[in-house]
């Protein structure tokens, strides 16, 4: 199946707009009411009609958009999960350090990244920016700062000759990026404030808290003689956010439909707005109350009548580290969504939810793989454990092959954004689910 040019584009720019959680969610929304979805703040009363289209964002972090059917009670819901954020350095509070003459900031390593791939990478700067007006009015507001401010320089070969034998990085000591030539704390200041007076024209303001992170300037880019690969920062899991909004737009509407982006599953999914917390449940208990048979009970019914999909990333079988997977397991690029499968319930995966997929997946013409670690190794984990915890749902997780996982710059197939978007887009359209 070749890839899909203006979709693929589409990906491209979607990634390049999100360095992070609160930018991804922003973008989602900026999508979704271009599609007609109207925006609701949990603080209001909800009205909600047949037909209606809606989303609604927790810590301007994570987003759940929701289709509900032109008709009748919402009876059933078909469910797709992702997460927004992705391990990555973040920026202390007080972040100035100075060494050697060079204002360095501190950072905290957020999530379970590889850290080697950090160095000598040209680094922007993004997060969210909490300011004071002159007028006393306080607001929160997106920081993008795309040209490279910043730098993590490597050790020359000369002064560490067995750096190729494998070196322990030291996050505190060894991985603060490189500033400024001199400074200190106020210049840093100084810097964050204009930058927010040239990116939103906040010149009189005072910076009250932020939550900053470095990322890759980089852009993503399709990669190989036959474009067969994506390369990009985030790719876990923002590749999923895309292909998860890209089916639910897809899909004829006629079933009632649920996208979730939760943040913090790189850190365990427990705050207020992770999988771990209400976020999820709260719209779901509002959508049963007004649109389907109301009360515990019927909230009940509701639940155990829908399915979520979790989508995450999965481990593509790496060409140079064969023995890394378990040889009937080792899911290729471009070969199809990938059912992630782990009897100790790190994945929330069950025959039944599997058996659901791979009919989907038949029906859509997508091939299918598996994975499963070896039985050496440990496995990670996703939001549809979780996920399925907190609600009862019948889950299953699935997710597109890529290698690198974790790393500044990820892989995966042009090929299988495809497939995956076609197997979901069919998810939301069954009339039935098993």
């Amino acid at each position: 199946m070749p890839y899909n040019d203006a979709r693929i584009e589409r990906l491209l720019e979607f990634l390049a707009c999100s360095p992070t959680p609160w930018h991804a969610t922003a973008t989602m929304a900026s999508r979704l009411e271009a599609a007609g979805f109207r925006r609701l703040d949990e603080t209001d009363a909800w009205h909600l009609e047949p037909g209606d289209r809606f989303y609604v964002t927790r810590n301007d972090s994570s987003i759940i958009a929701v289709a509900l059917p032109t008709e009748g009670e919402v009876d059933a819901l078909r469910m797709v999960g992702a997460h927004t954020d992705s391990p990555g350095l973040r920026l202390k509070t007080n972040a100035a350090q100075n060494s050697a003459g060079w204002l360095q900031l501190g950072v905290q390593v957020y999530g379970g990244a590889l850290l080697s791939p950090w160095f000598d990478r040209d680094l922007g700067l993004a997060g969210r920016v909490h300011v004071r007006h002159a007028d006393g009015r306080l607001e929160g507001v997106l920081l993008n700062v795309k040209t490279p401010v910043a730098i993590i320089p490597s050790l020359a070969i000369h002064l560490d000759r067995d750096a190729n034998d494998g070196r322990t990085l030291n996050a505190q000591t060894q991985m603060a990026p490189v500033f400024l030539q001199g400074g200190a704390q106020e210049d840093v200041d100084r810097l964050l404030l204009g930058w927010l007076k040239s990116e939103h024209g906040l010149s009189d303001v005072t910076v009250l808290d932020f939550e900053l992170g470095f990322y890759d300037l980089q852009a993503p880019s399709v990669v190989g003689v036959g474009g067969e690969l994506i390369a990009s920062a985030r790719l876990d899991n923002l590749l999923s956010c895309f292909i998860g909004l890209e089916a639910m737009l897809e899909a004829d509407g006629s079933q009632g439909m649920v996208m979730v982006a939760n943040d913090h599953e790189e850190v365990g999914s427990a705050s207020a707005c992770g999988a771990q917390g209400p976020f999820l449940a709260d719209v779901l208990k509002r959508v049963s109350g007004q649109r389907g048979a109301g009360g515990e009970e019927g909230y009940i019914r509701l639940i155990q009548s829908s399915r979520m999909i979790s989508c995450d990333n999965a481990h593509a079988l790496h060409p140079n580290f064969i023995d890394k997977h378990d040889a009937q397991h080792g899911p290729a690029i471009n070969g199809g969504p990938v059912i992630k499968v782990n009897a100790n319930q790190r994945y929330a995966t069950n025959s039944a939810t599997a058996a659901m997929f791979r009919d989907l997946c038949q029906q859509a013409g997508v091939p299918v793989q598996t994975f499963i670690t070896r039985a050496d190794m440990g496995c990670g984990s996703t939001i549809g454990p979780i996920t399925a915890t907190e609600l009862g749902v019948p889950t299953l997780d699935v997710g597109v092959p890529q290698w690198a996982m974790h790393s500044i710059r990820e892989t995966a197939g042009t090929q299988d954004v495809e497939h995956l978007i076609r197997a979901l887009t069919a998810f939301f359209n069954t009339t039935e689910l098993a």
